[in-house]
């Protein structure tokens, strides 16, 4: 099969590889995912890792493929296997962040910088405030405080040691005593309580434990993408992901810089669209990774109506206050305001001290106190509703990014009792959108206002957000709207039309390794829009059955348990990770650093007597009842990623029914069976490897082969010279049919919200006009037809259609 490695992709199958399913393992799977019709592989971060890494994102050495994965003679192998196959290999590449890891010899850059301090050559490559505790880098390592933990170092073959950490000694400072020891190196062990106000490194969101990279320096972009651009020029590889874009200081300027070194190879950024926030036009990639068309995918299949219901059902059953949980705008602005004063405080203090400089270097911006630029920075970056501005000193902002600032400027000056002290927020917004110079410390604010604020939507609207308000939590996911689950087919086309026309070589996906729940059990749960009462009258039975610890986390674990689905009632093991995740996160009763342990256990106690015991029988019936419903959403779905504009991106197991929850439920090694059409990745959905699949999972597969096949055999079809043309449905229930047609000649139709299809008199007198006239046939059953294809062919086993001409 011959392999066009200037093309993009026809479409990408994602693995997560670890030590538990490395290049080997991979290298084993290739020909089912050959015949399966992917294009591509999409391998995630393959480069040194903390030892053990089950995600590969805490890169060590960008200098060496994994050895635990089996090196880069296992990644050429695979790309050998992969070759054969017709297959190419995109990767998963992490510039923003690198691993704090234990022992810190690991990482030789960080290990030289703590051992030789701002003199190191690699000093330039992180972003430390030198002028921070004296000179030295904070590394909040430790149990508890220095005094209570002093007795624990010891030093022993020219290092200092800590339990797992291994740390450099200053040359010239190994006989001293212990207290002079320490206080002689260019680093601070401290409590690892600190970080959240002392820490003077820029890290990855919240976590200490990954140490911010400078890639916008050349030097040091040229040193952390050698290995993967030789790879990628001696073809091992063909194409890029890249993560996080966002955390770096100028995304822009990064990928064009990546743009140039890659020859243009096809890339994709993990950029998380809010709103209606558009991919800058001016970006050299290919487009996104995929969540937006997550998002218009996922609420074709949502009822507006049963949505709003169940809404106000949650918050009558909850009793959940508006702003922890019952009202989603009012609980962002809460979240946001916890965390940037609690989790990213360190961040928020080192904006105003180069705030301060800024101010005290000009006569005309001084006499604004300290607090005040503390209040202006935190309630601007609150009212922020994307991730970030993409400003730059020097450069006209853009249109939208200096509406947003704007608009956010305006809401900040209300936190001032007197005008006058609020004209420090004019301030803030001028220096985040670059215009008020172009020195050192104005790029700095500009740059670390905008990582900031990636930060802060990320850590508040995913990580906390979407743990408080929960009326459907399929609406839940990154890049979603839980104010706003639904969308219409007329929102669905306008957006596949904007992507065929402005990005027609982006990702689109479904499921990810990021996703909090997979896509099959986002259908399971968003079938419960179709019945809000049904759903609200066994919440009381439920709970009465199994008392939970309070009525949010029974909400929560009883839409998860549904979505989980199956004969028996959920794992333990698999149910109580993800709960406790859930109630940590949302920080209303325990917190990961603040946990209430006897809550915890209340809540472990829950799940095992309730979701994963006999209480569970009780979703039974409406598990049958919402079947139907569920097969048109997950079929119909995984129809619509698989030809709509975009180079669709599979994660693995996904062909069949996949059920998984947050990490690290989804990013269990897959099983593989050994020949093509074997059942792929043990989870929920049933069957082991090297069997069959049966049921909606063997109808999934069907469909999925099929369709990729198609994308391969005609890419033409489908790329970037390809056409994106709505068809409307004719009759009464138009409403319930999504299709379109692809350079004339694909026709993609998929039934949505079948429930009220019945109600609403049933397809009859409605059909999709199919152009061009002449035959069709339609490739998942065999049938034929010409000029119009009845509602009525979607009514039965095959709730989608996927028809070529003849």
């Amino acid at each position: 099969m011959k392999r066009e490695r200037s093309a993009p992709p026809t479409a990408t199958y994602r693995l997560q590889l670890q030590p538990a399913f490395p290049f080997a393992a991979a290298e084993r799977a290739v020909p089912h995912l050959a015949a399966l019709g992917v294009s591509h592989l999409h391998l995630s971060p393959v480069l040194e890792a903390v030892p053990g890494s089950a995600h590969g994102y805490d890169v060590v050495d960008h200098t060496t493929v994994r050895a635990e994965l089996g090196g880069e003679e296992g990644l050429r192998a695979l790309a050998r296997a992969a070759h054969a196959h017709g297959l190419g290999l995109i990767l998963d590449i992490v510039p923003n962040h690198m691993a704090v890891p234990a022992p810190e010899r690991l990482n030789r850059p960080l290990w030289e910088v703590l051992r030789d301090g701002p003199a190191s050559p690699f000093a330039h490559w992180f972003d430390i405030d030198w002028a921070e505790h004296g000179g030295k880098v904070l590394l909040p390592v430790l149990a508890g405080p220095l005094g209570e933990e002093l007795e624990r170092f010891t030093v022993t073959d020219g290092a200092l040691r800590y339990h797992d950490h291994v740390l450099p000694l200053r040359p010239g400072t190994e006989q001293l005593p212990l207290p002079e020891l320490l206080d002689a190196q260019w680093y601070r062990p401290a409590w690892w309580r600190l970080a959240r106000t002392e820490l003077n490194y820029r890290r990855f969101f919240t976590v200490s434990e990954l140490i911010a990279v400078r890639v916008e320096d050349p030097a040091v972009f040229a040193d952390t993408h050698a290995a993967v651009l030789a790879l990628l020029r001696e073809g091992v590889l063909d194409g890029l992901r890249v993560d996080h874009p966002d955390g770096l200081a100028d995304p822009p300027g990064y990928l064009d810089r990546l743009h140039e070194a890659t020859g243009g190879r096809w890339t994709v950024v993990e950029k998380i669209l809010g709103g209606d926030e558009r991919l800058p036009a001016g970006w050299p990639v290919a487009g996104t990774t995929g969540y937006d068309a997550l998002r218009h995918l996922d609420g074709l299949f949502t009822d507006p109506e049963g949505a709003a219901e169940l809404a106000a059902a949650y918050r009558a059953f909850t009793g959940a206050p508006p702003d922890r949980g019952g009202d989603w705008p009012a609980t962002v602005r809460r979240a946001a305001h916890r965390v940037v004063t609690r989790e990213l405080a360190a961040e928020v203090e080192r904006l105003a001290r180069t705030a301060g400089r800024i101010c005290d270097a000009s006569h005309h911006l001084r006499d604004h106190a300290p607090w005040a630029l503390r209040t202006a920075l935190r309630e601007t970056l609150v009212r922020l509703p994307v991730y970030r501005p993409y400003a730059l000193p020097g450069r006209p902002a853009a249109p939208a990014d200096a509406a947003m600032l704007d608009e956010a400027a305006q809401g900040a000056r209300a936190a001032f009792a007197v005008p006058e002290e609020a004209a420090v927020v004019t301030f803030v917004r001028d220096a985040a959108l670059g215009r008020l110079g172009d020195g050192p410390d104005h790029r700095d604010f500009c740059a670390r206002f905008a990582q900031t604020a990636s930060a802060l939507r990320a850590k508040s609207v995913e990580d906390t957000a979407f743990y408080r308000y929960v009326p459907l939590l399929s609406a839940n996911e990154v890049g979603g709207d839980p104010q706003r689950p639904a969308v219409g087919p007329a929102e669905f086309h306008a957006y596949c039309a904007r992507l065929q026309r402005d990005w027609p070589a982006t990702g689109t996906v479904l499921s990810t390794h990021d996703t909090k729940r997979s896509a099959d059990v986002r259908a399971r749960i968003a079938a419960l829009s179709a019945c809000p009462d049904r759903w609200t009258e066994l919440m009381g039975r439920l709970h009465s059955a199994a008392p939970a610890p309070d009525p949010h986390v029974a909400w929560v674990a009883w839409q998860t348990a549904f979505g989980l689905g199956g004969e028996g009632a959920p794992e333990p093991a698999r149910l109580e990770p993800a709960l406790l995740k859930s109630v940590r996160e949302a920080a209303l009763w325990t917190t990961w650093t603040e946990p209430d342990t006897a809550y915890e256990e209340a809540v472990r106690a829950f799940v095992a007597a309730g979701p994963c015991g006999a209480p569970y029988g009780l979703l039974a019936p409406l598990a049958r009842e919402t079947g139907p419903w569920v097969r048109a959403h997950v079929l119909g779905a995984a129809l619509l990623h698989l030809t709509m504009p975009g180079v669709p991106d599979l994660y693995m197991g996904t062909e069949r029914v996949y059920r998984a929850l947050v990490d690290p439920d989804n990013r269990r090694p897959p099983r593989f069976g050994d020949e093509d059409g074997g059942d792929d990745c043990a989870d929920g959905g049933g069957g082991g490897a090297g069997l069959e699949p049966t049921g909606l999972s063997a109808a999934k597969l069907h469909l999925t082969r099929t369709a990729l096949r198609l994308r391969r055999a005609h890419p033409e079809w489908f790329g970037p010279g390809s056409s994106y043309e709505p068809l409307a449905a004719l009759g009464p229930a138009a409403g319930h049919c999504v299709a379109f047609a692809r350079s004339g000649e694909v026709v993609t139709a998929v039934l949505r919200l079948p429930h009220r299809l019945a109600a609403s008199g049933g397809p009859a007198g409605t059909a999709v006009p199919l152009p061009g006239g002449g035959a069709w046939r339609e490739l998942l059953t065999g049938r034929t037809y010409e000029g119009r294809m009845p509602l009525s062919a979607l009514s039965g086993e095959w709730p989608v259609a996927l028809l070529t001409r003849g």
